[in-house]
């Protein structure tokens, strides 16, 4: 006996298909591991041969888990932990494969598979090893993912919106469809997540430009370029350091009218004068606060600034950290809430910047090879300084 979860209306029309192959595109926490699981269980019950696959095992290791659970009341039930692999003594069979190693996975016949996350897979993996499994046994496939763009998991969407191929189906949901999610979460998440993103990842819309990271740039350089301190107001910067082939650029903001006042960018410059010339502009404009990136040249230059009495914090620069930093900009320039200086460099920088979507969930950030973005890191560490408040100072 296998046990069951209750599904939500939504994922109980895409059990109900009877079309061989469907695809669904659906946004976060719609619930299609949970339907994935079920579909997968139900068939090997029956005797078929069933397959989950993931992009990398460990995405699938806590679904590895949840079968085993759901399953562990079936009668002659064989469990084989070093291949993941579950066997009823009817015949019927699941296991979990990774997609990483895709040649790996071709010989065997199937009557089901589950591509779980499948925008992320290579393209390949369908067409040259899944489909070519499902031949002799007339087998079925379940495609599950957000979307990742206009790649090869969208071209299969398309097919199942036409009726010119009567054996596909495809299924679009929102993470608004599923009815254990208060909409009052998701509209929160929408108020500080950057558009494209929410829009992409939890209204599982497929978009054009999946890597742009930055809208509404020329939209957003308003700010004048000759602006001059104002006693009273508050001033925050962020710090970039460089040397031979990136540039050291400090960026200041005015936290009252949400602009950015000065941009300093300078390169192949010995680290002293570097110094130098960051507290000049730290003098003129008096910074209630630093934010400085400290990985690797960083935190020597740290100190430095430190020990000449400069308001300097260090961040650490990781893949946790990254994401939301960028993010927390893009949704300030994309809501017009960050006036930019009209700097071609800064400008430049924003519109290149590029992100690629990690199977599991997040983003990671960065310019296209041959490029920098210095002036992307300033900036946003400047934006953290504004958002997180702090003392004002008044000017002498």
């Amino acid at each position: 006996m296998v046990r069951y979860i209750a599904l939500h209306p939504g994922q109980l029309q895409i059990l109900r298909s009877e079309v061989r192959f469907r695809v669904v595109a659906c946004g976060r926490r719609f619930g299609k591991t949970e339907l994935g699981k079920t579909a997968l269980a139900y068939e090997a019950s029956r005797g078929k041969r069933c397959w989950w696959l993931s992009p990398t095992y460990q995405m699938a290791s806590q679904v590895w888990r949840d079968l085993k659970a759901m399953c562990r009341d079936v009668k002659g039930l064989k469990v084989n932990e070093a291949e993941r692999r579950l066997d009823w003594a009817e015949g019927g069979m699941l296991a979990i494969r990774s997609t990483h190693a895709a040649d790996y996975l071709r010989g065997e016949g199937l009557d089901f598979a589950v591509l779980d996350e499948a925008a992320f897979m290579e393209e390949s993996v369908w067409p040259q090893v899944v489909r070519p499994m499902l031949l002799e046994r007339r087998g079925k496939a379940l495609f599950l993912s957000t979307p990742y763009g206009r790649n090869w998991f969208w071209t299969l969407y398309q097919m199942g919106l036409d009726s010119h191929y009567p054996e596909w189906e495809s299924f679009h949901y929102t993470s608004y469809d599923n009815e254990l999610i208060l909409r009052q979460e998701l509209d929160e998440i929408r108020r500080v997540t950057p558009e494209r993103v929410f829009r992409e990842e939890y209204l599982a819309e497929f978009a054009d430009a999946a890597g742009q990271v930055f809208r509404g740039i020329r939209e957003a350089a308003t700010a004048p370029a000759d602006a001059q301190p104002v006693a009273g107001r508050r001033y925050v910067g962020g710090l970039d350091w460089g040397r031979e082939h990136d540039s050291t650029v400090i960026v200041i903001l005015d936290t009252e009218n949400r602009q950015m006042v000065a941009l300093d960018r300078f390169t192949q410059v010995n680290w002293a004068l570097q110094r130098g010339r960051l507290k000049v502009l730290c003098d003129q404009w008096q910074p209630a606060i630093l934010w400085a990136e400290a990985n690797s040249i960083g935190g020597p230059n740290i100190e430095a600034l430190q020990a000449e009495g400069l308001p300097v914090r260090a961040f650490q620069t990781t893949a946790k950290s990254k994401p939301p930093l960028i993010e927390a900009l893009a949704l300030a320039i994309e809501r017009g809430d960050l006036a930019l200086l009209p700097n071609e460099t800064l400008l430049g920088e924003l519109a290149a910047y590029e992100m690629a979507r990690l199977p599991g969930g997040g983003y990671r950030y960065g310019a296209p090879p041959g490029m920098h973005d210095d002036t992307v890191i300033a900036t946003a560490l400047a934006w953290q300084g504004l958002k997180q408040g702090g003392p004002r100072v008044d000017f002498a």
